[in-house]
């Protein structure tokens, strides 16, 4: 136990430190013991702590949404011609046919400059060039930056000001610019759509847009005889988005519009033709939103059963050192899940949540006089002969094409839903709501005990825990102590025994025997 360097048994000729071993053996193992139990209370804590976390996700995402009737509620909308527009169905839209047409989609501002180069295939020009190679011979001018409406920003500029100049003050005040030198060519943008991000350029009138290329010609100009569009840039206006929604017109700076619980995206305008948008129940939506809920609970007491019902573990008695060091890593996991699978076999907490949802799941409720169970929406266990022991309880939908058993029956949940949607809304809501208030108290904070919003001891867990700590070391003191005893013990007898054997010695010399 103790890191010491001891020579023993030099007079006696035992074996003093296996003889000490042998002693000592009954108080070291009850520190392997201790160490075990608390390496085992570890592995349940961490197997609990699962569990917990599956089912807060039933507990705080599926069962407390589904207590609601906005949970059902559901809407979609389909479009006659989904290349026209997509459609997103929220809260507050009402089922409704109606008719849209797009007259014009948003556009983002876009300038193209000329080619500084002209007919000449040569690559004169970068960032780094000046306003005086461009040509421009004046005393100065000034460019100003006008975006929806309103004056962003002004450069004072000589024949020393340079592309990169230019570019930097275009940025700075919110474009998107750059300079090919590829095409020897300007390129400005706006960063979003519509007409309040539309952008102009103007300059004093001394020349110094029509130098760097960004000159962009008037309708009348491009009107006169002989024009010539490669001598300016070209411009496409920021413009906003027109639709007409059952004849009503919504004008916006962006292709989406959010319209009475619907949220239009317009992709292509349609002319004088119209789409037709369908707004109805989202069936499918509500059926998900149930097998989702089925799911997680499936997760949930389908682990609580593995566990639970797991043949004992009894028999594998943990690794020594020893054993450990002869074996593989994989051969160490797989025979410490053995142990670990059987901790929480009969558990009485794991019984009662057990207990606790399978009950609820069986309940009945009564609507409008009719009393239903789950079975009534053709959801239920599979058969106890042909059901694995660990999902016993899993609950599964009739008709259900992810499940392989049960895909080829009648979907009556679905069928419900369609035909009476108000028995399967109250339905579940009434089962939501009762499973919810069972579960939110049994995780109810217990001094000493439970956090609140947990559904196992897990303070009680971690105090055992900690505690193993202090009784580990308590007995490896003991342990050490102990075994320092028995060594000062020894010591004294190979002292006793080394004293007598000097004496016997003198006296064998006086006798001449020696």
């Amino acid at each position: 136990m103790a890191d010491k360097i001891r020579m023993s048994g030099l007079v006696s000729g035992l074996d003093t430190d296996a003889v000490v071993e042998a002693l000592t053996s009954s108080r070291k193992q009850k520190v392997t013991n201790a160490k075990n139990d608390q390496k085992k209370l570890g592995w349940k804590q961490d197997i609990l702590k699962g569990i917990n976390d599956k089912i807060k996700t039933l507990f705080q995402s599926n069962v407390s949404a589904m207590r609601f009737s906005n949970a059902y509620s559901k809407m979609k909308t389909t479009v006659s011609n989904s290349s026209v527009a997509s459609v997103v169905t929220g809260d507050g839209a009402v089922k409704a046919t109606q008719k849209l047409r797009v007259e014009s989609l948003a556009k983002t501002a876009y300038l193209t400059g000329k080619d500084l180069n002209g007919d000449s295939n040569e690559k004169t020009y970068t960032a780094a060039s000046t306003l005086e190679s461009l040509g421009f011979s004046g005393e100065g001018d000034t460019l100003r930056l006008n975006i929806g409406g309103k004056e962003k920003a002004t450069l004072a500029v000589t024949k020393d000001t340079t592309i990169s100049d230019v570019l930097t003050t275009l940025k700075n005040a919110g474009l998107n610019a750059s300079f090919d030198a590829d095409s020897q060519r300007f390129f400005i943008s706006s960063k979003n759509t519509g007409a309040s991000n539309d952008f102009t350029l103007t300059d004093d009138g001394n020349g110094a847009l029509a130098a760097l290329g960004l000159a962009v010609a008037t309708d009348e100009l491009k009107a006169t005889e002989g024009f010539d569009q490669t001598q300016y840039a070209t411009k496409v206006d920021g413009s906003n988005a027109v639709i007409y929604l059952n004849d009503a017109k919504f004008t916006g700076d962006t292709n989406t519009f959010k319209v009475n619980g619907l949220t239009i995206t317009a992709l292509e305008e349609t002319g004088d033709k119209e789409v037709t948008l369908s707004t109805d129940t989202d069936t499918s939506g509500i059926y998900d939103m149930v097998k989702n809920m089925l799911s997680q609970y499936n997760k949930v007491i389908n682990d609580i059963d593995k566990y639970y019902g797991a043949d004992s573990a009894r028999k594998f008695s943990m690794l020594t050192d020893e054993e450990r060091e002869a074996m593989d890593d994989k051969e160490v996991e797989e025979y410490e899940n053995k142990i670990k699978s059987g901790l929480l076999r009969g558990d009485s907490n794991l019984s009662s949540l057990r207990n606790l949802l399978t009950s609820t799941m069986q309940q009945g409720f009564e609507i409008d006089g009719k009393t239903y169970y789950l079975s009534s929406f053709g959801i239920g266990t599979g058969s106890y002969f042909d059901t694995e022991d660990n999902e016993k309880h899993a609950l599964h939908i009739d008709g259900d094409k992810d499940d392989p058993k049960f895909r080829d029956k009648t979907d009556k949940l679905s069928e419900m839903i369609a035909s009476d949607p108000r028995a399967v809304e109250e339905f579940f809501k009434k089962l939501s709501k009762d499973l919810y208030n069972k579960l939110d108290g049994v995780s109810k904070s217990r001094n000493g005990y439970r956090s609140y919003g947990n559904f196992y001891d897990d303070k009680k867990m971690k105090a055992d825990y900690d505690g193993y700590k202090t009784t580990i070391k308590d007995l490896e003191k003991k342990a050490n102590e102990y075994e320092d005893k028995i060594y000062r013990q020894y010591a004294a007898m190979e002292k006793t025994l080394s004293a007598m054997q000097s004496k016997s010695n003198a006296l064998a010399g006086l006798l001449g025997t020696s």
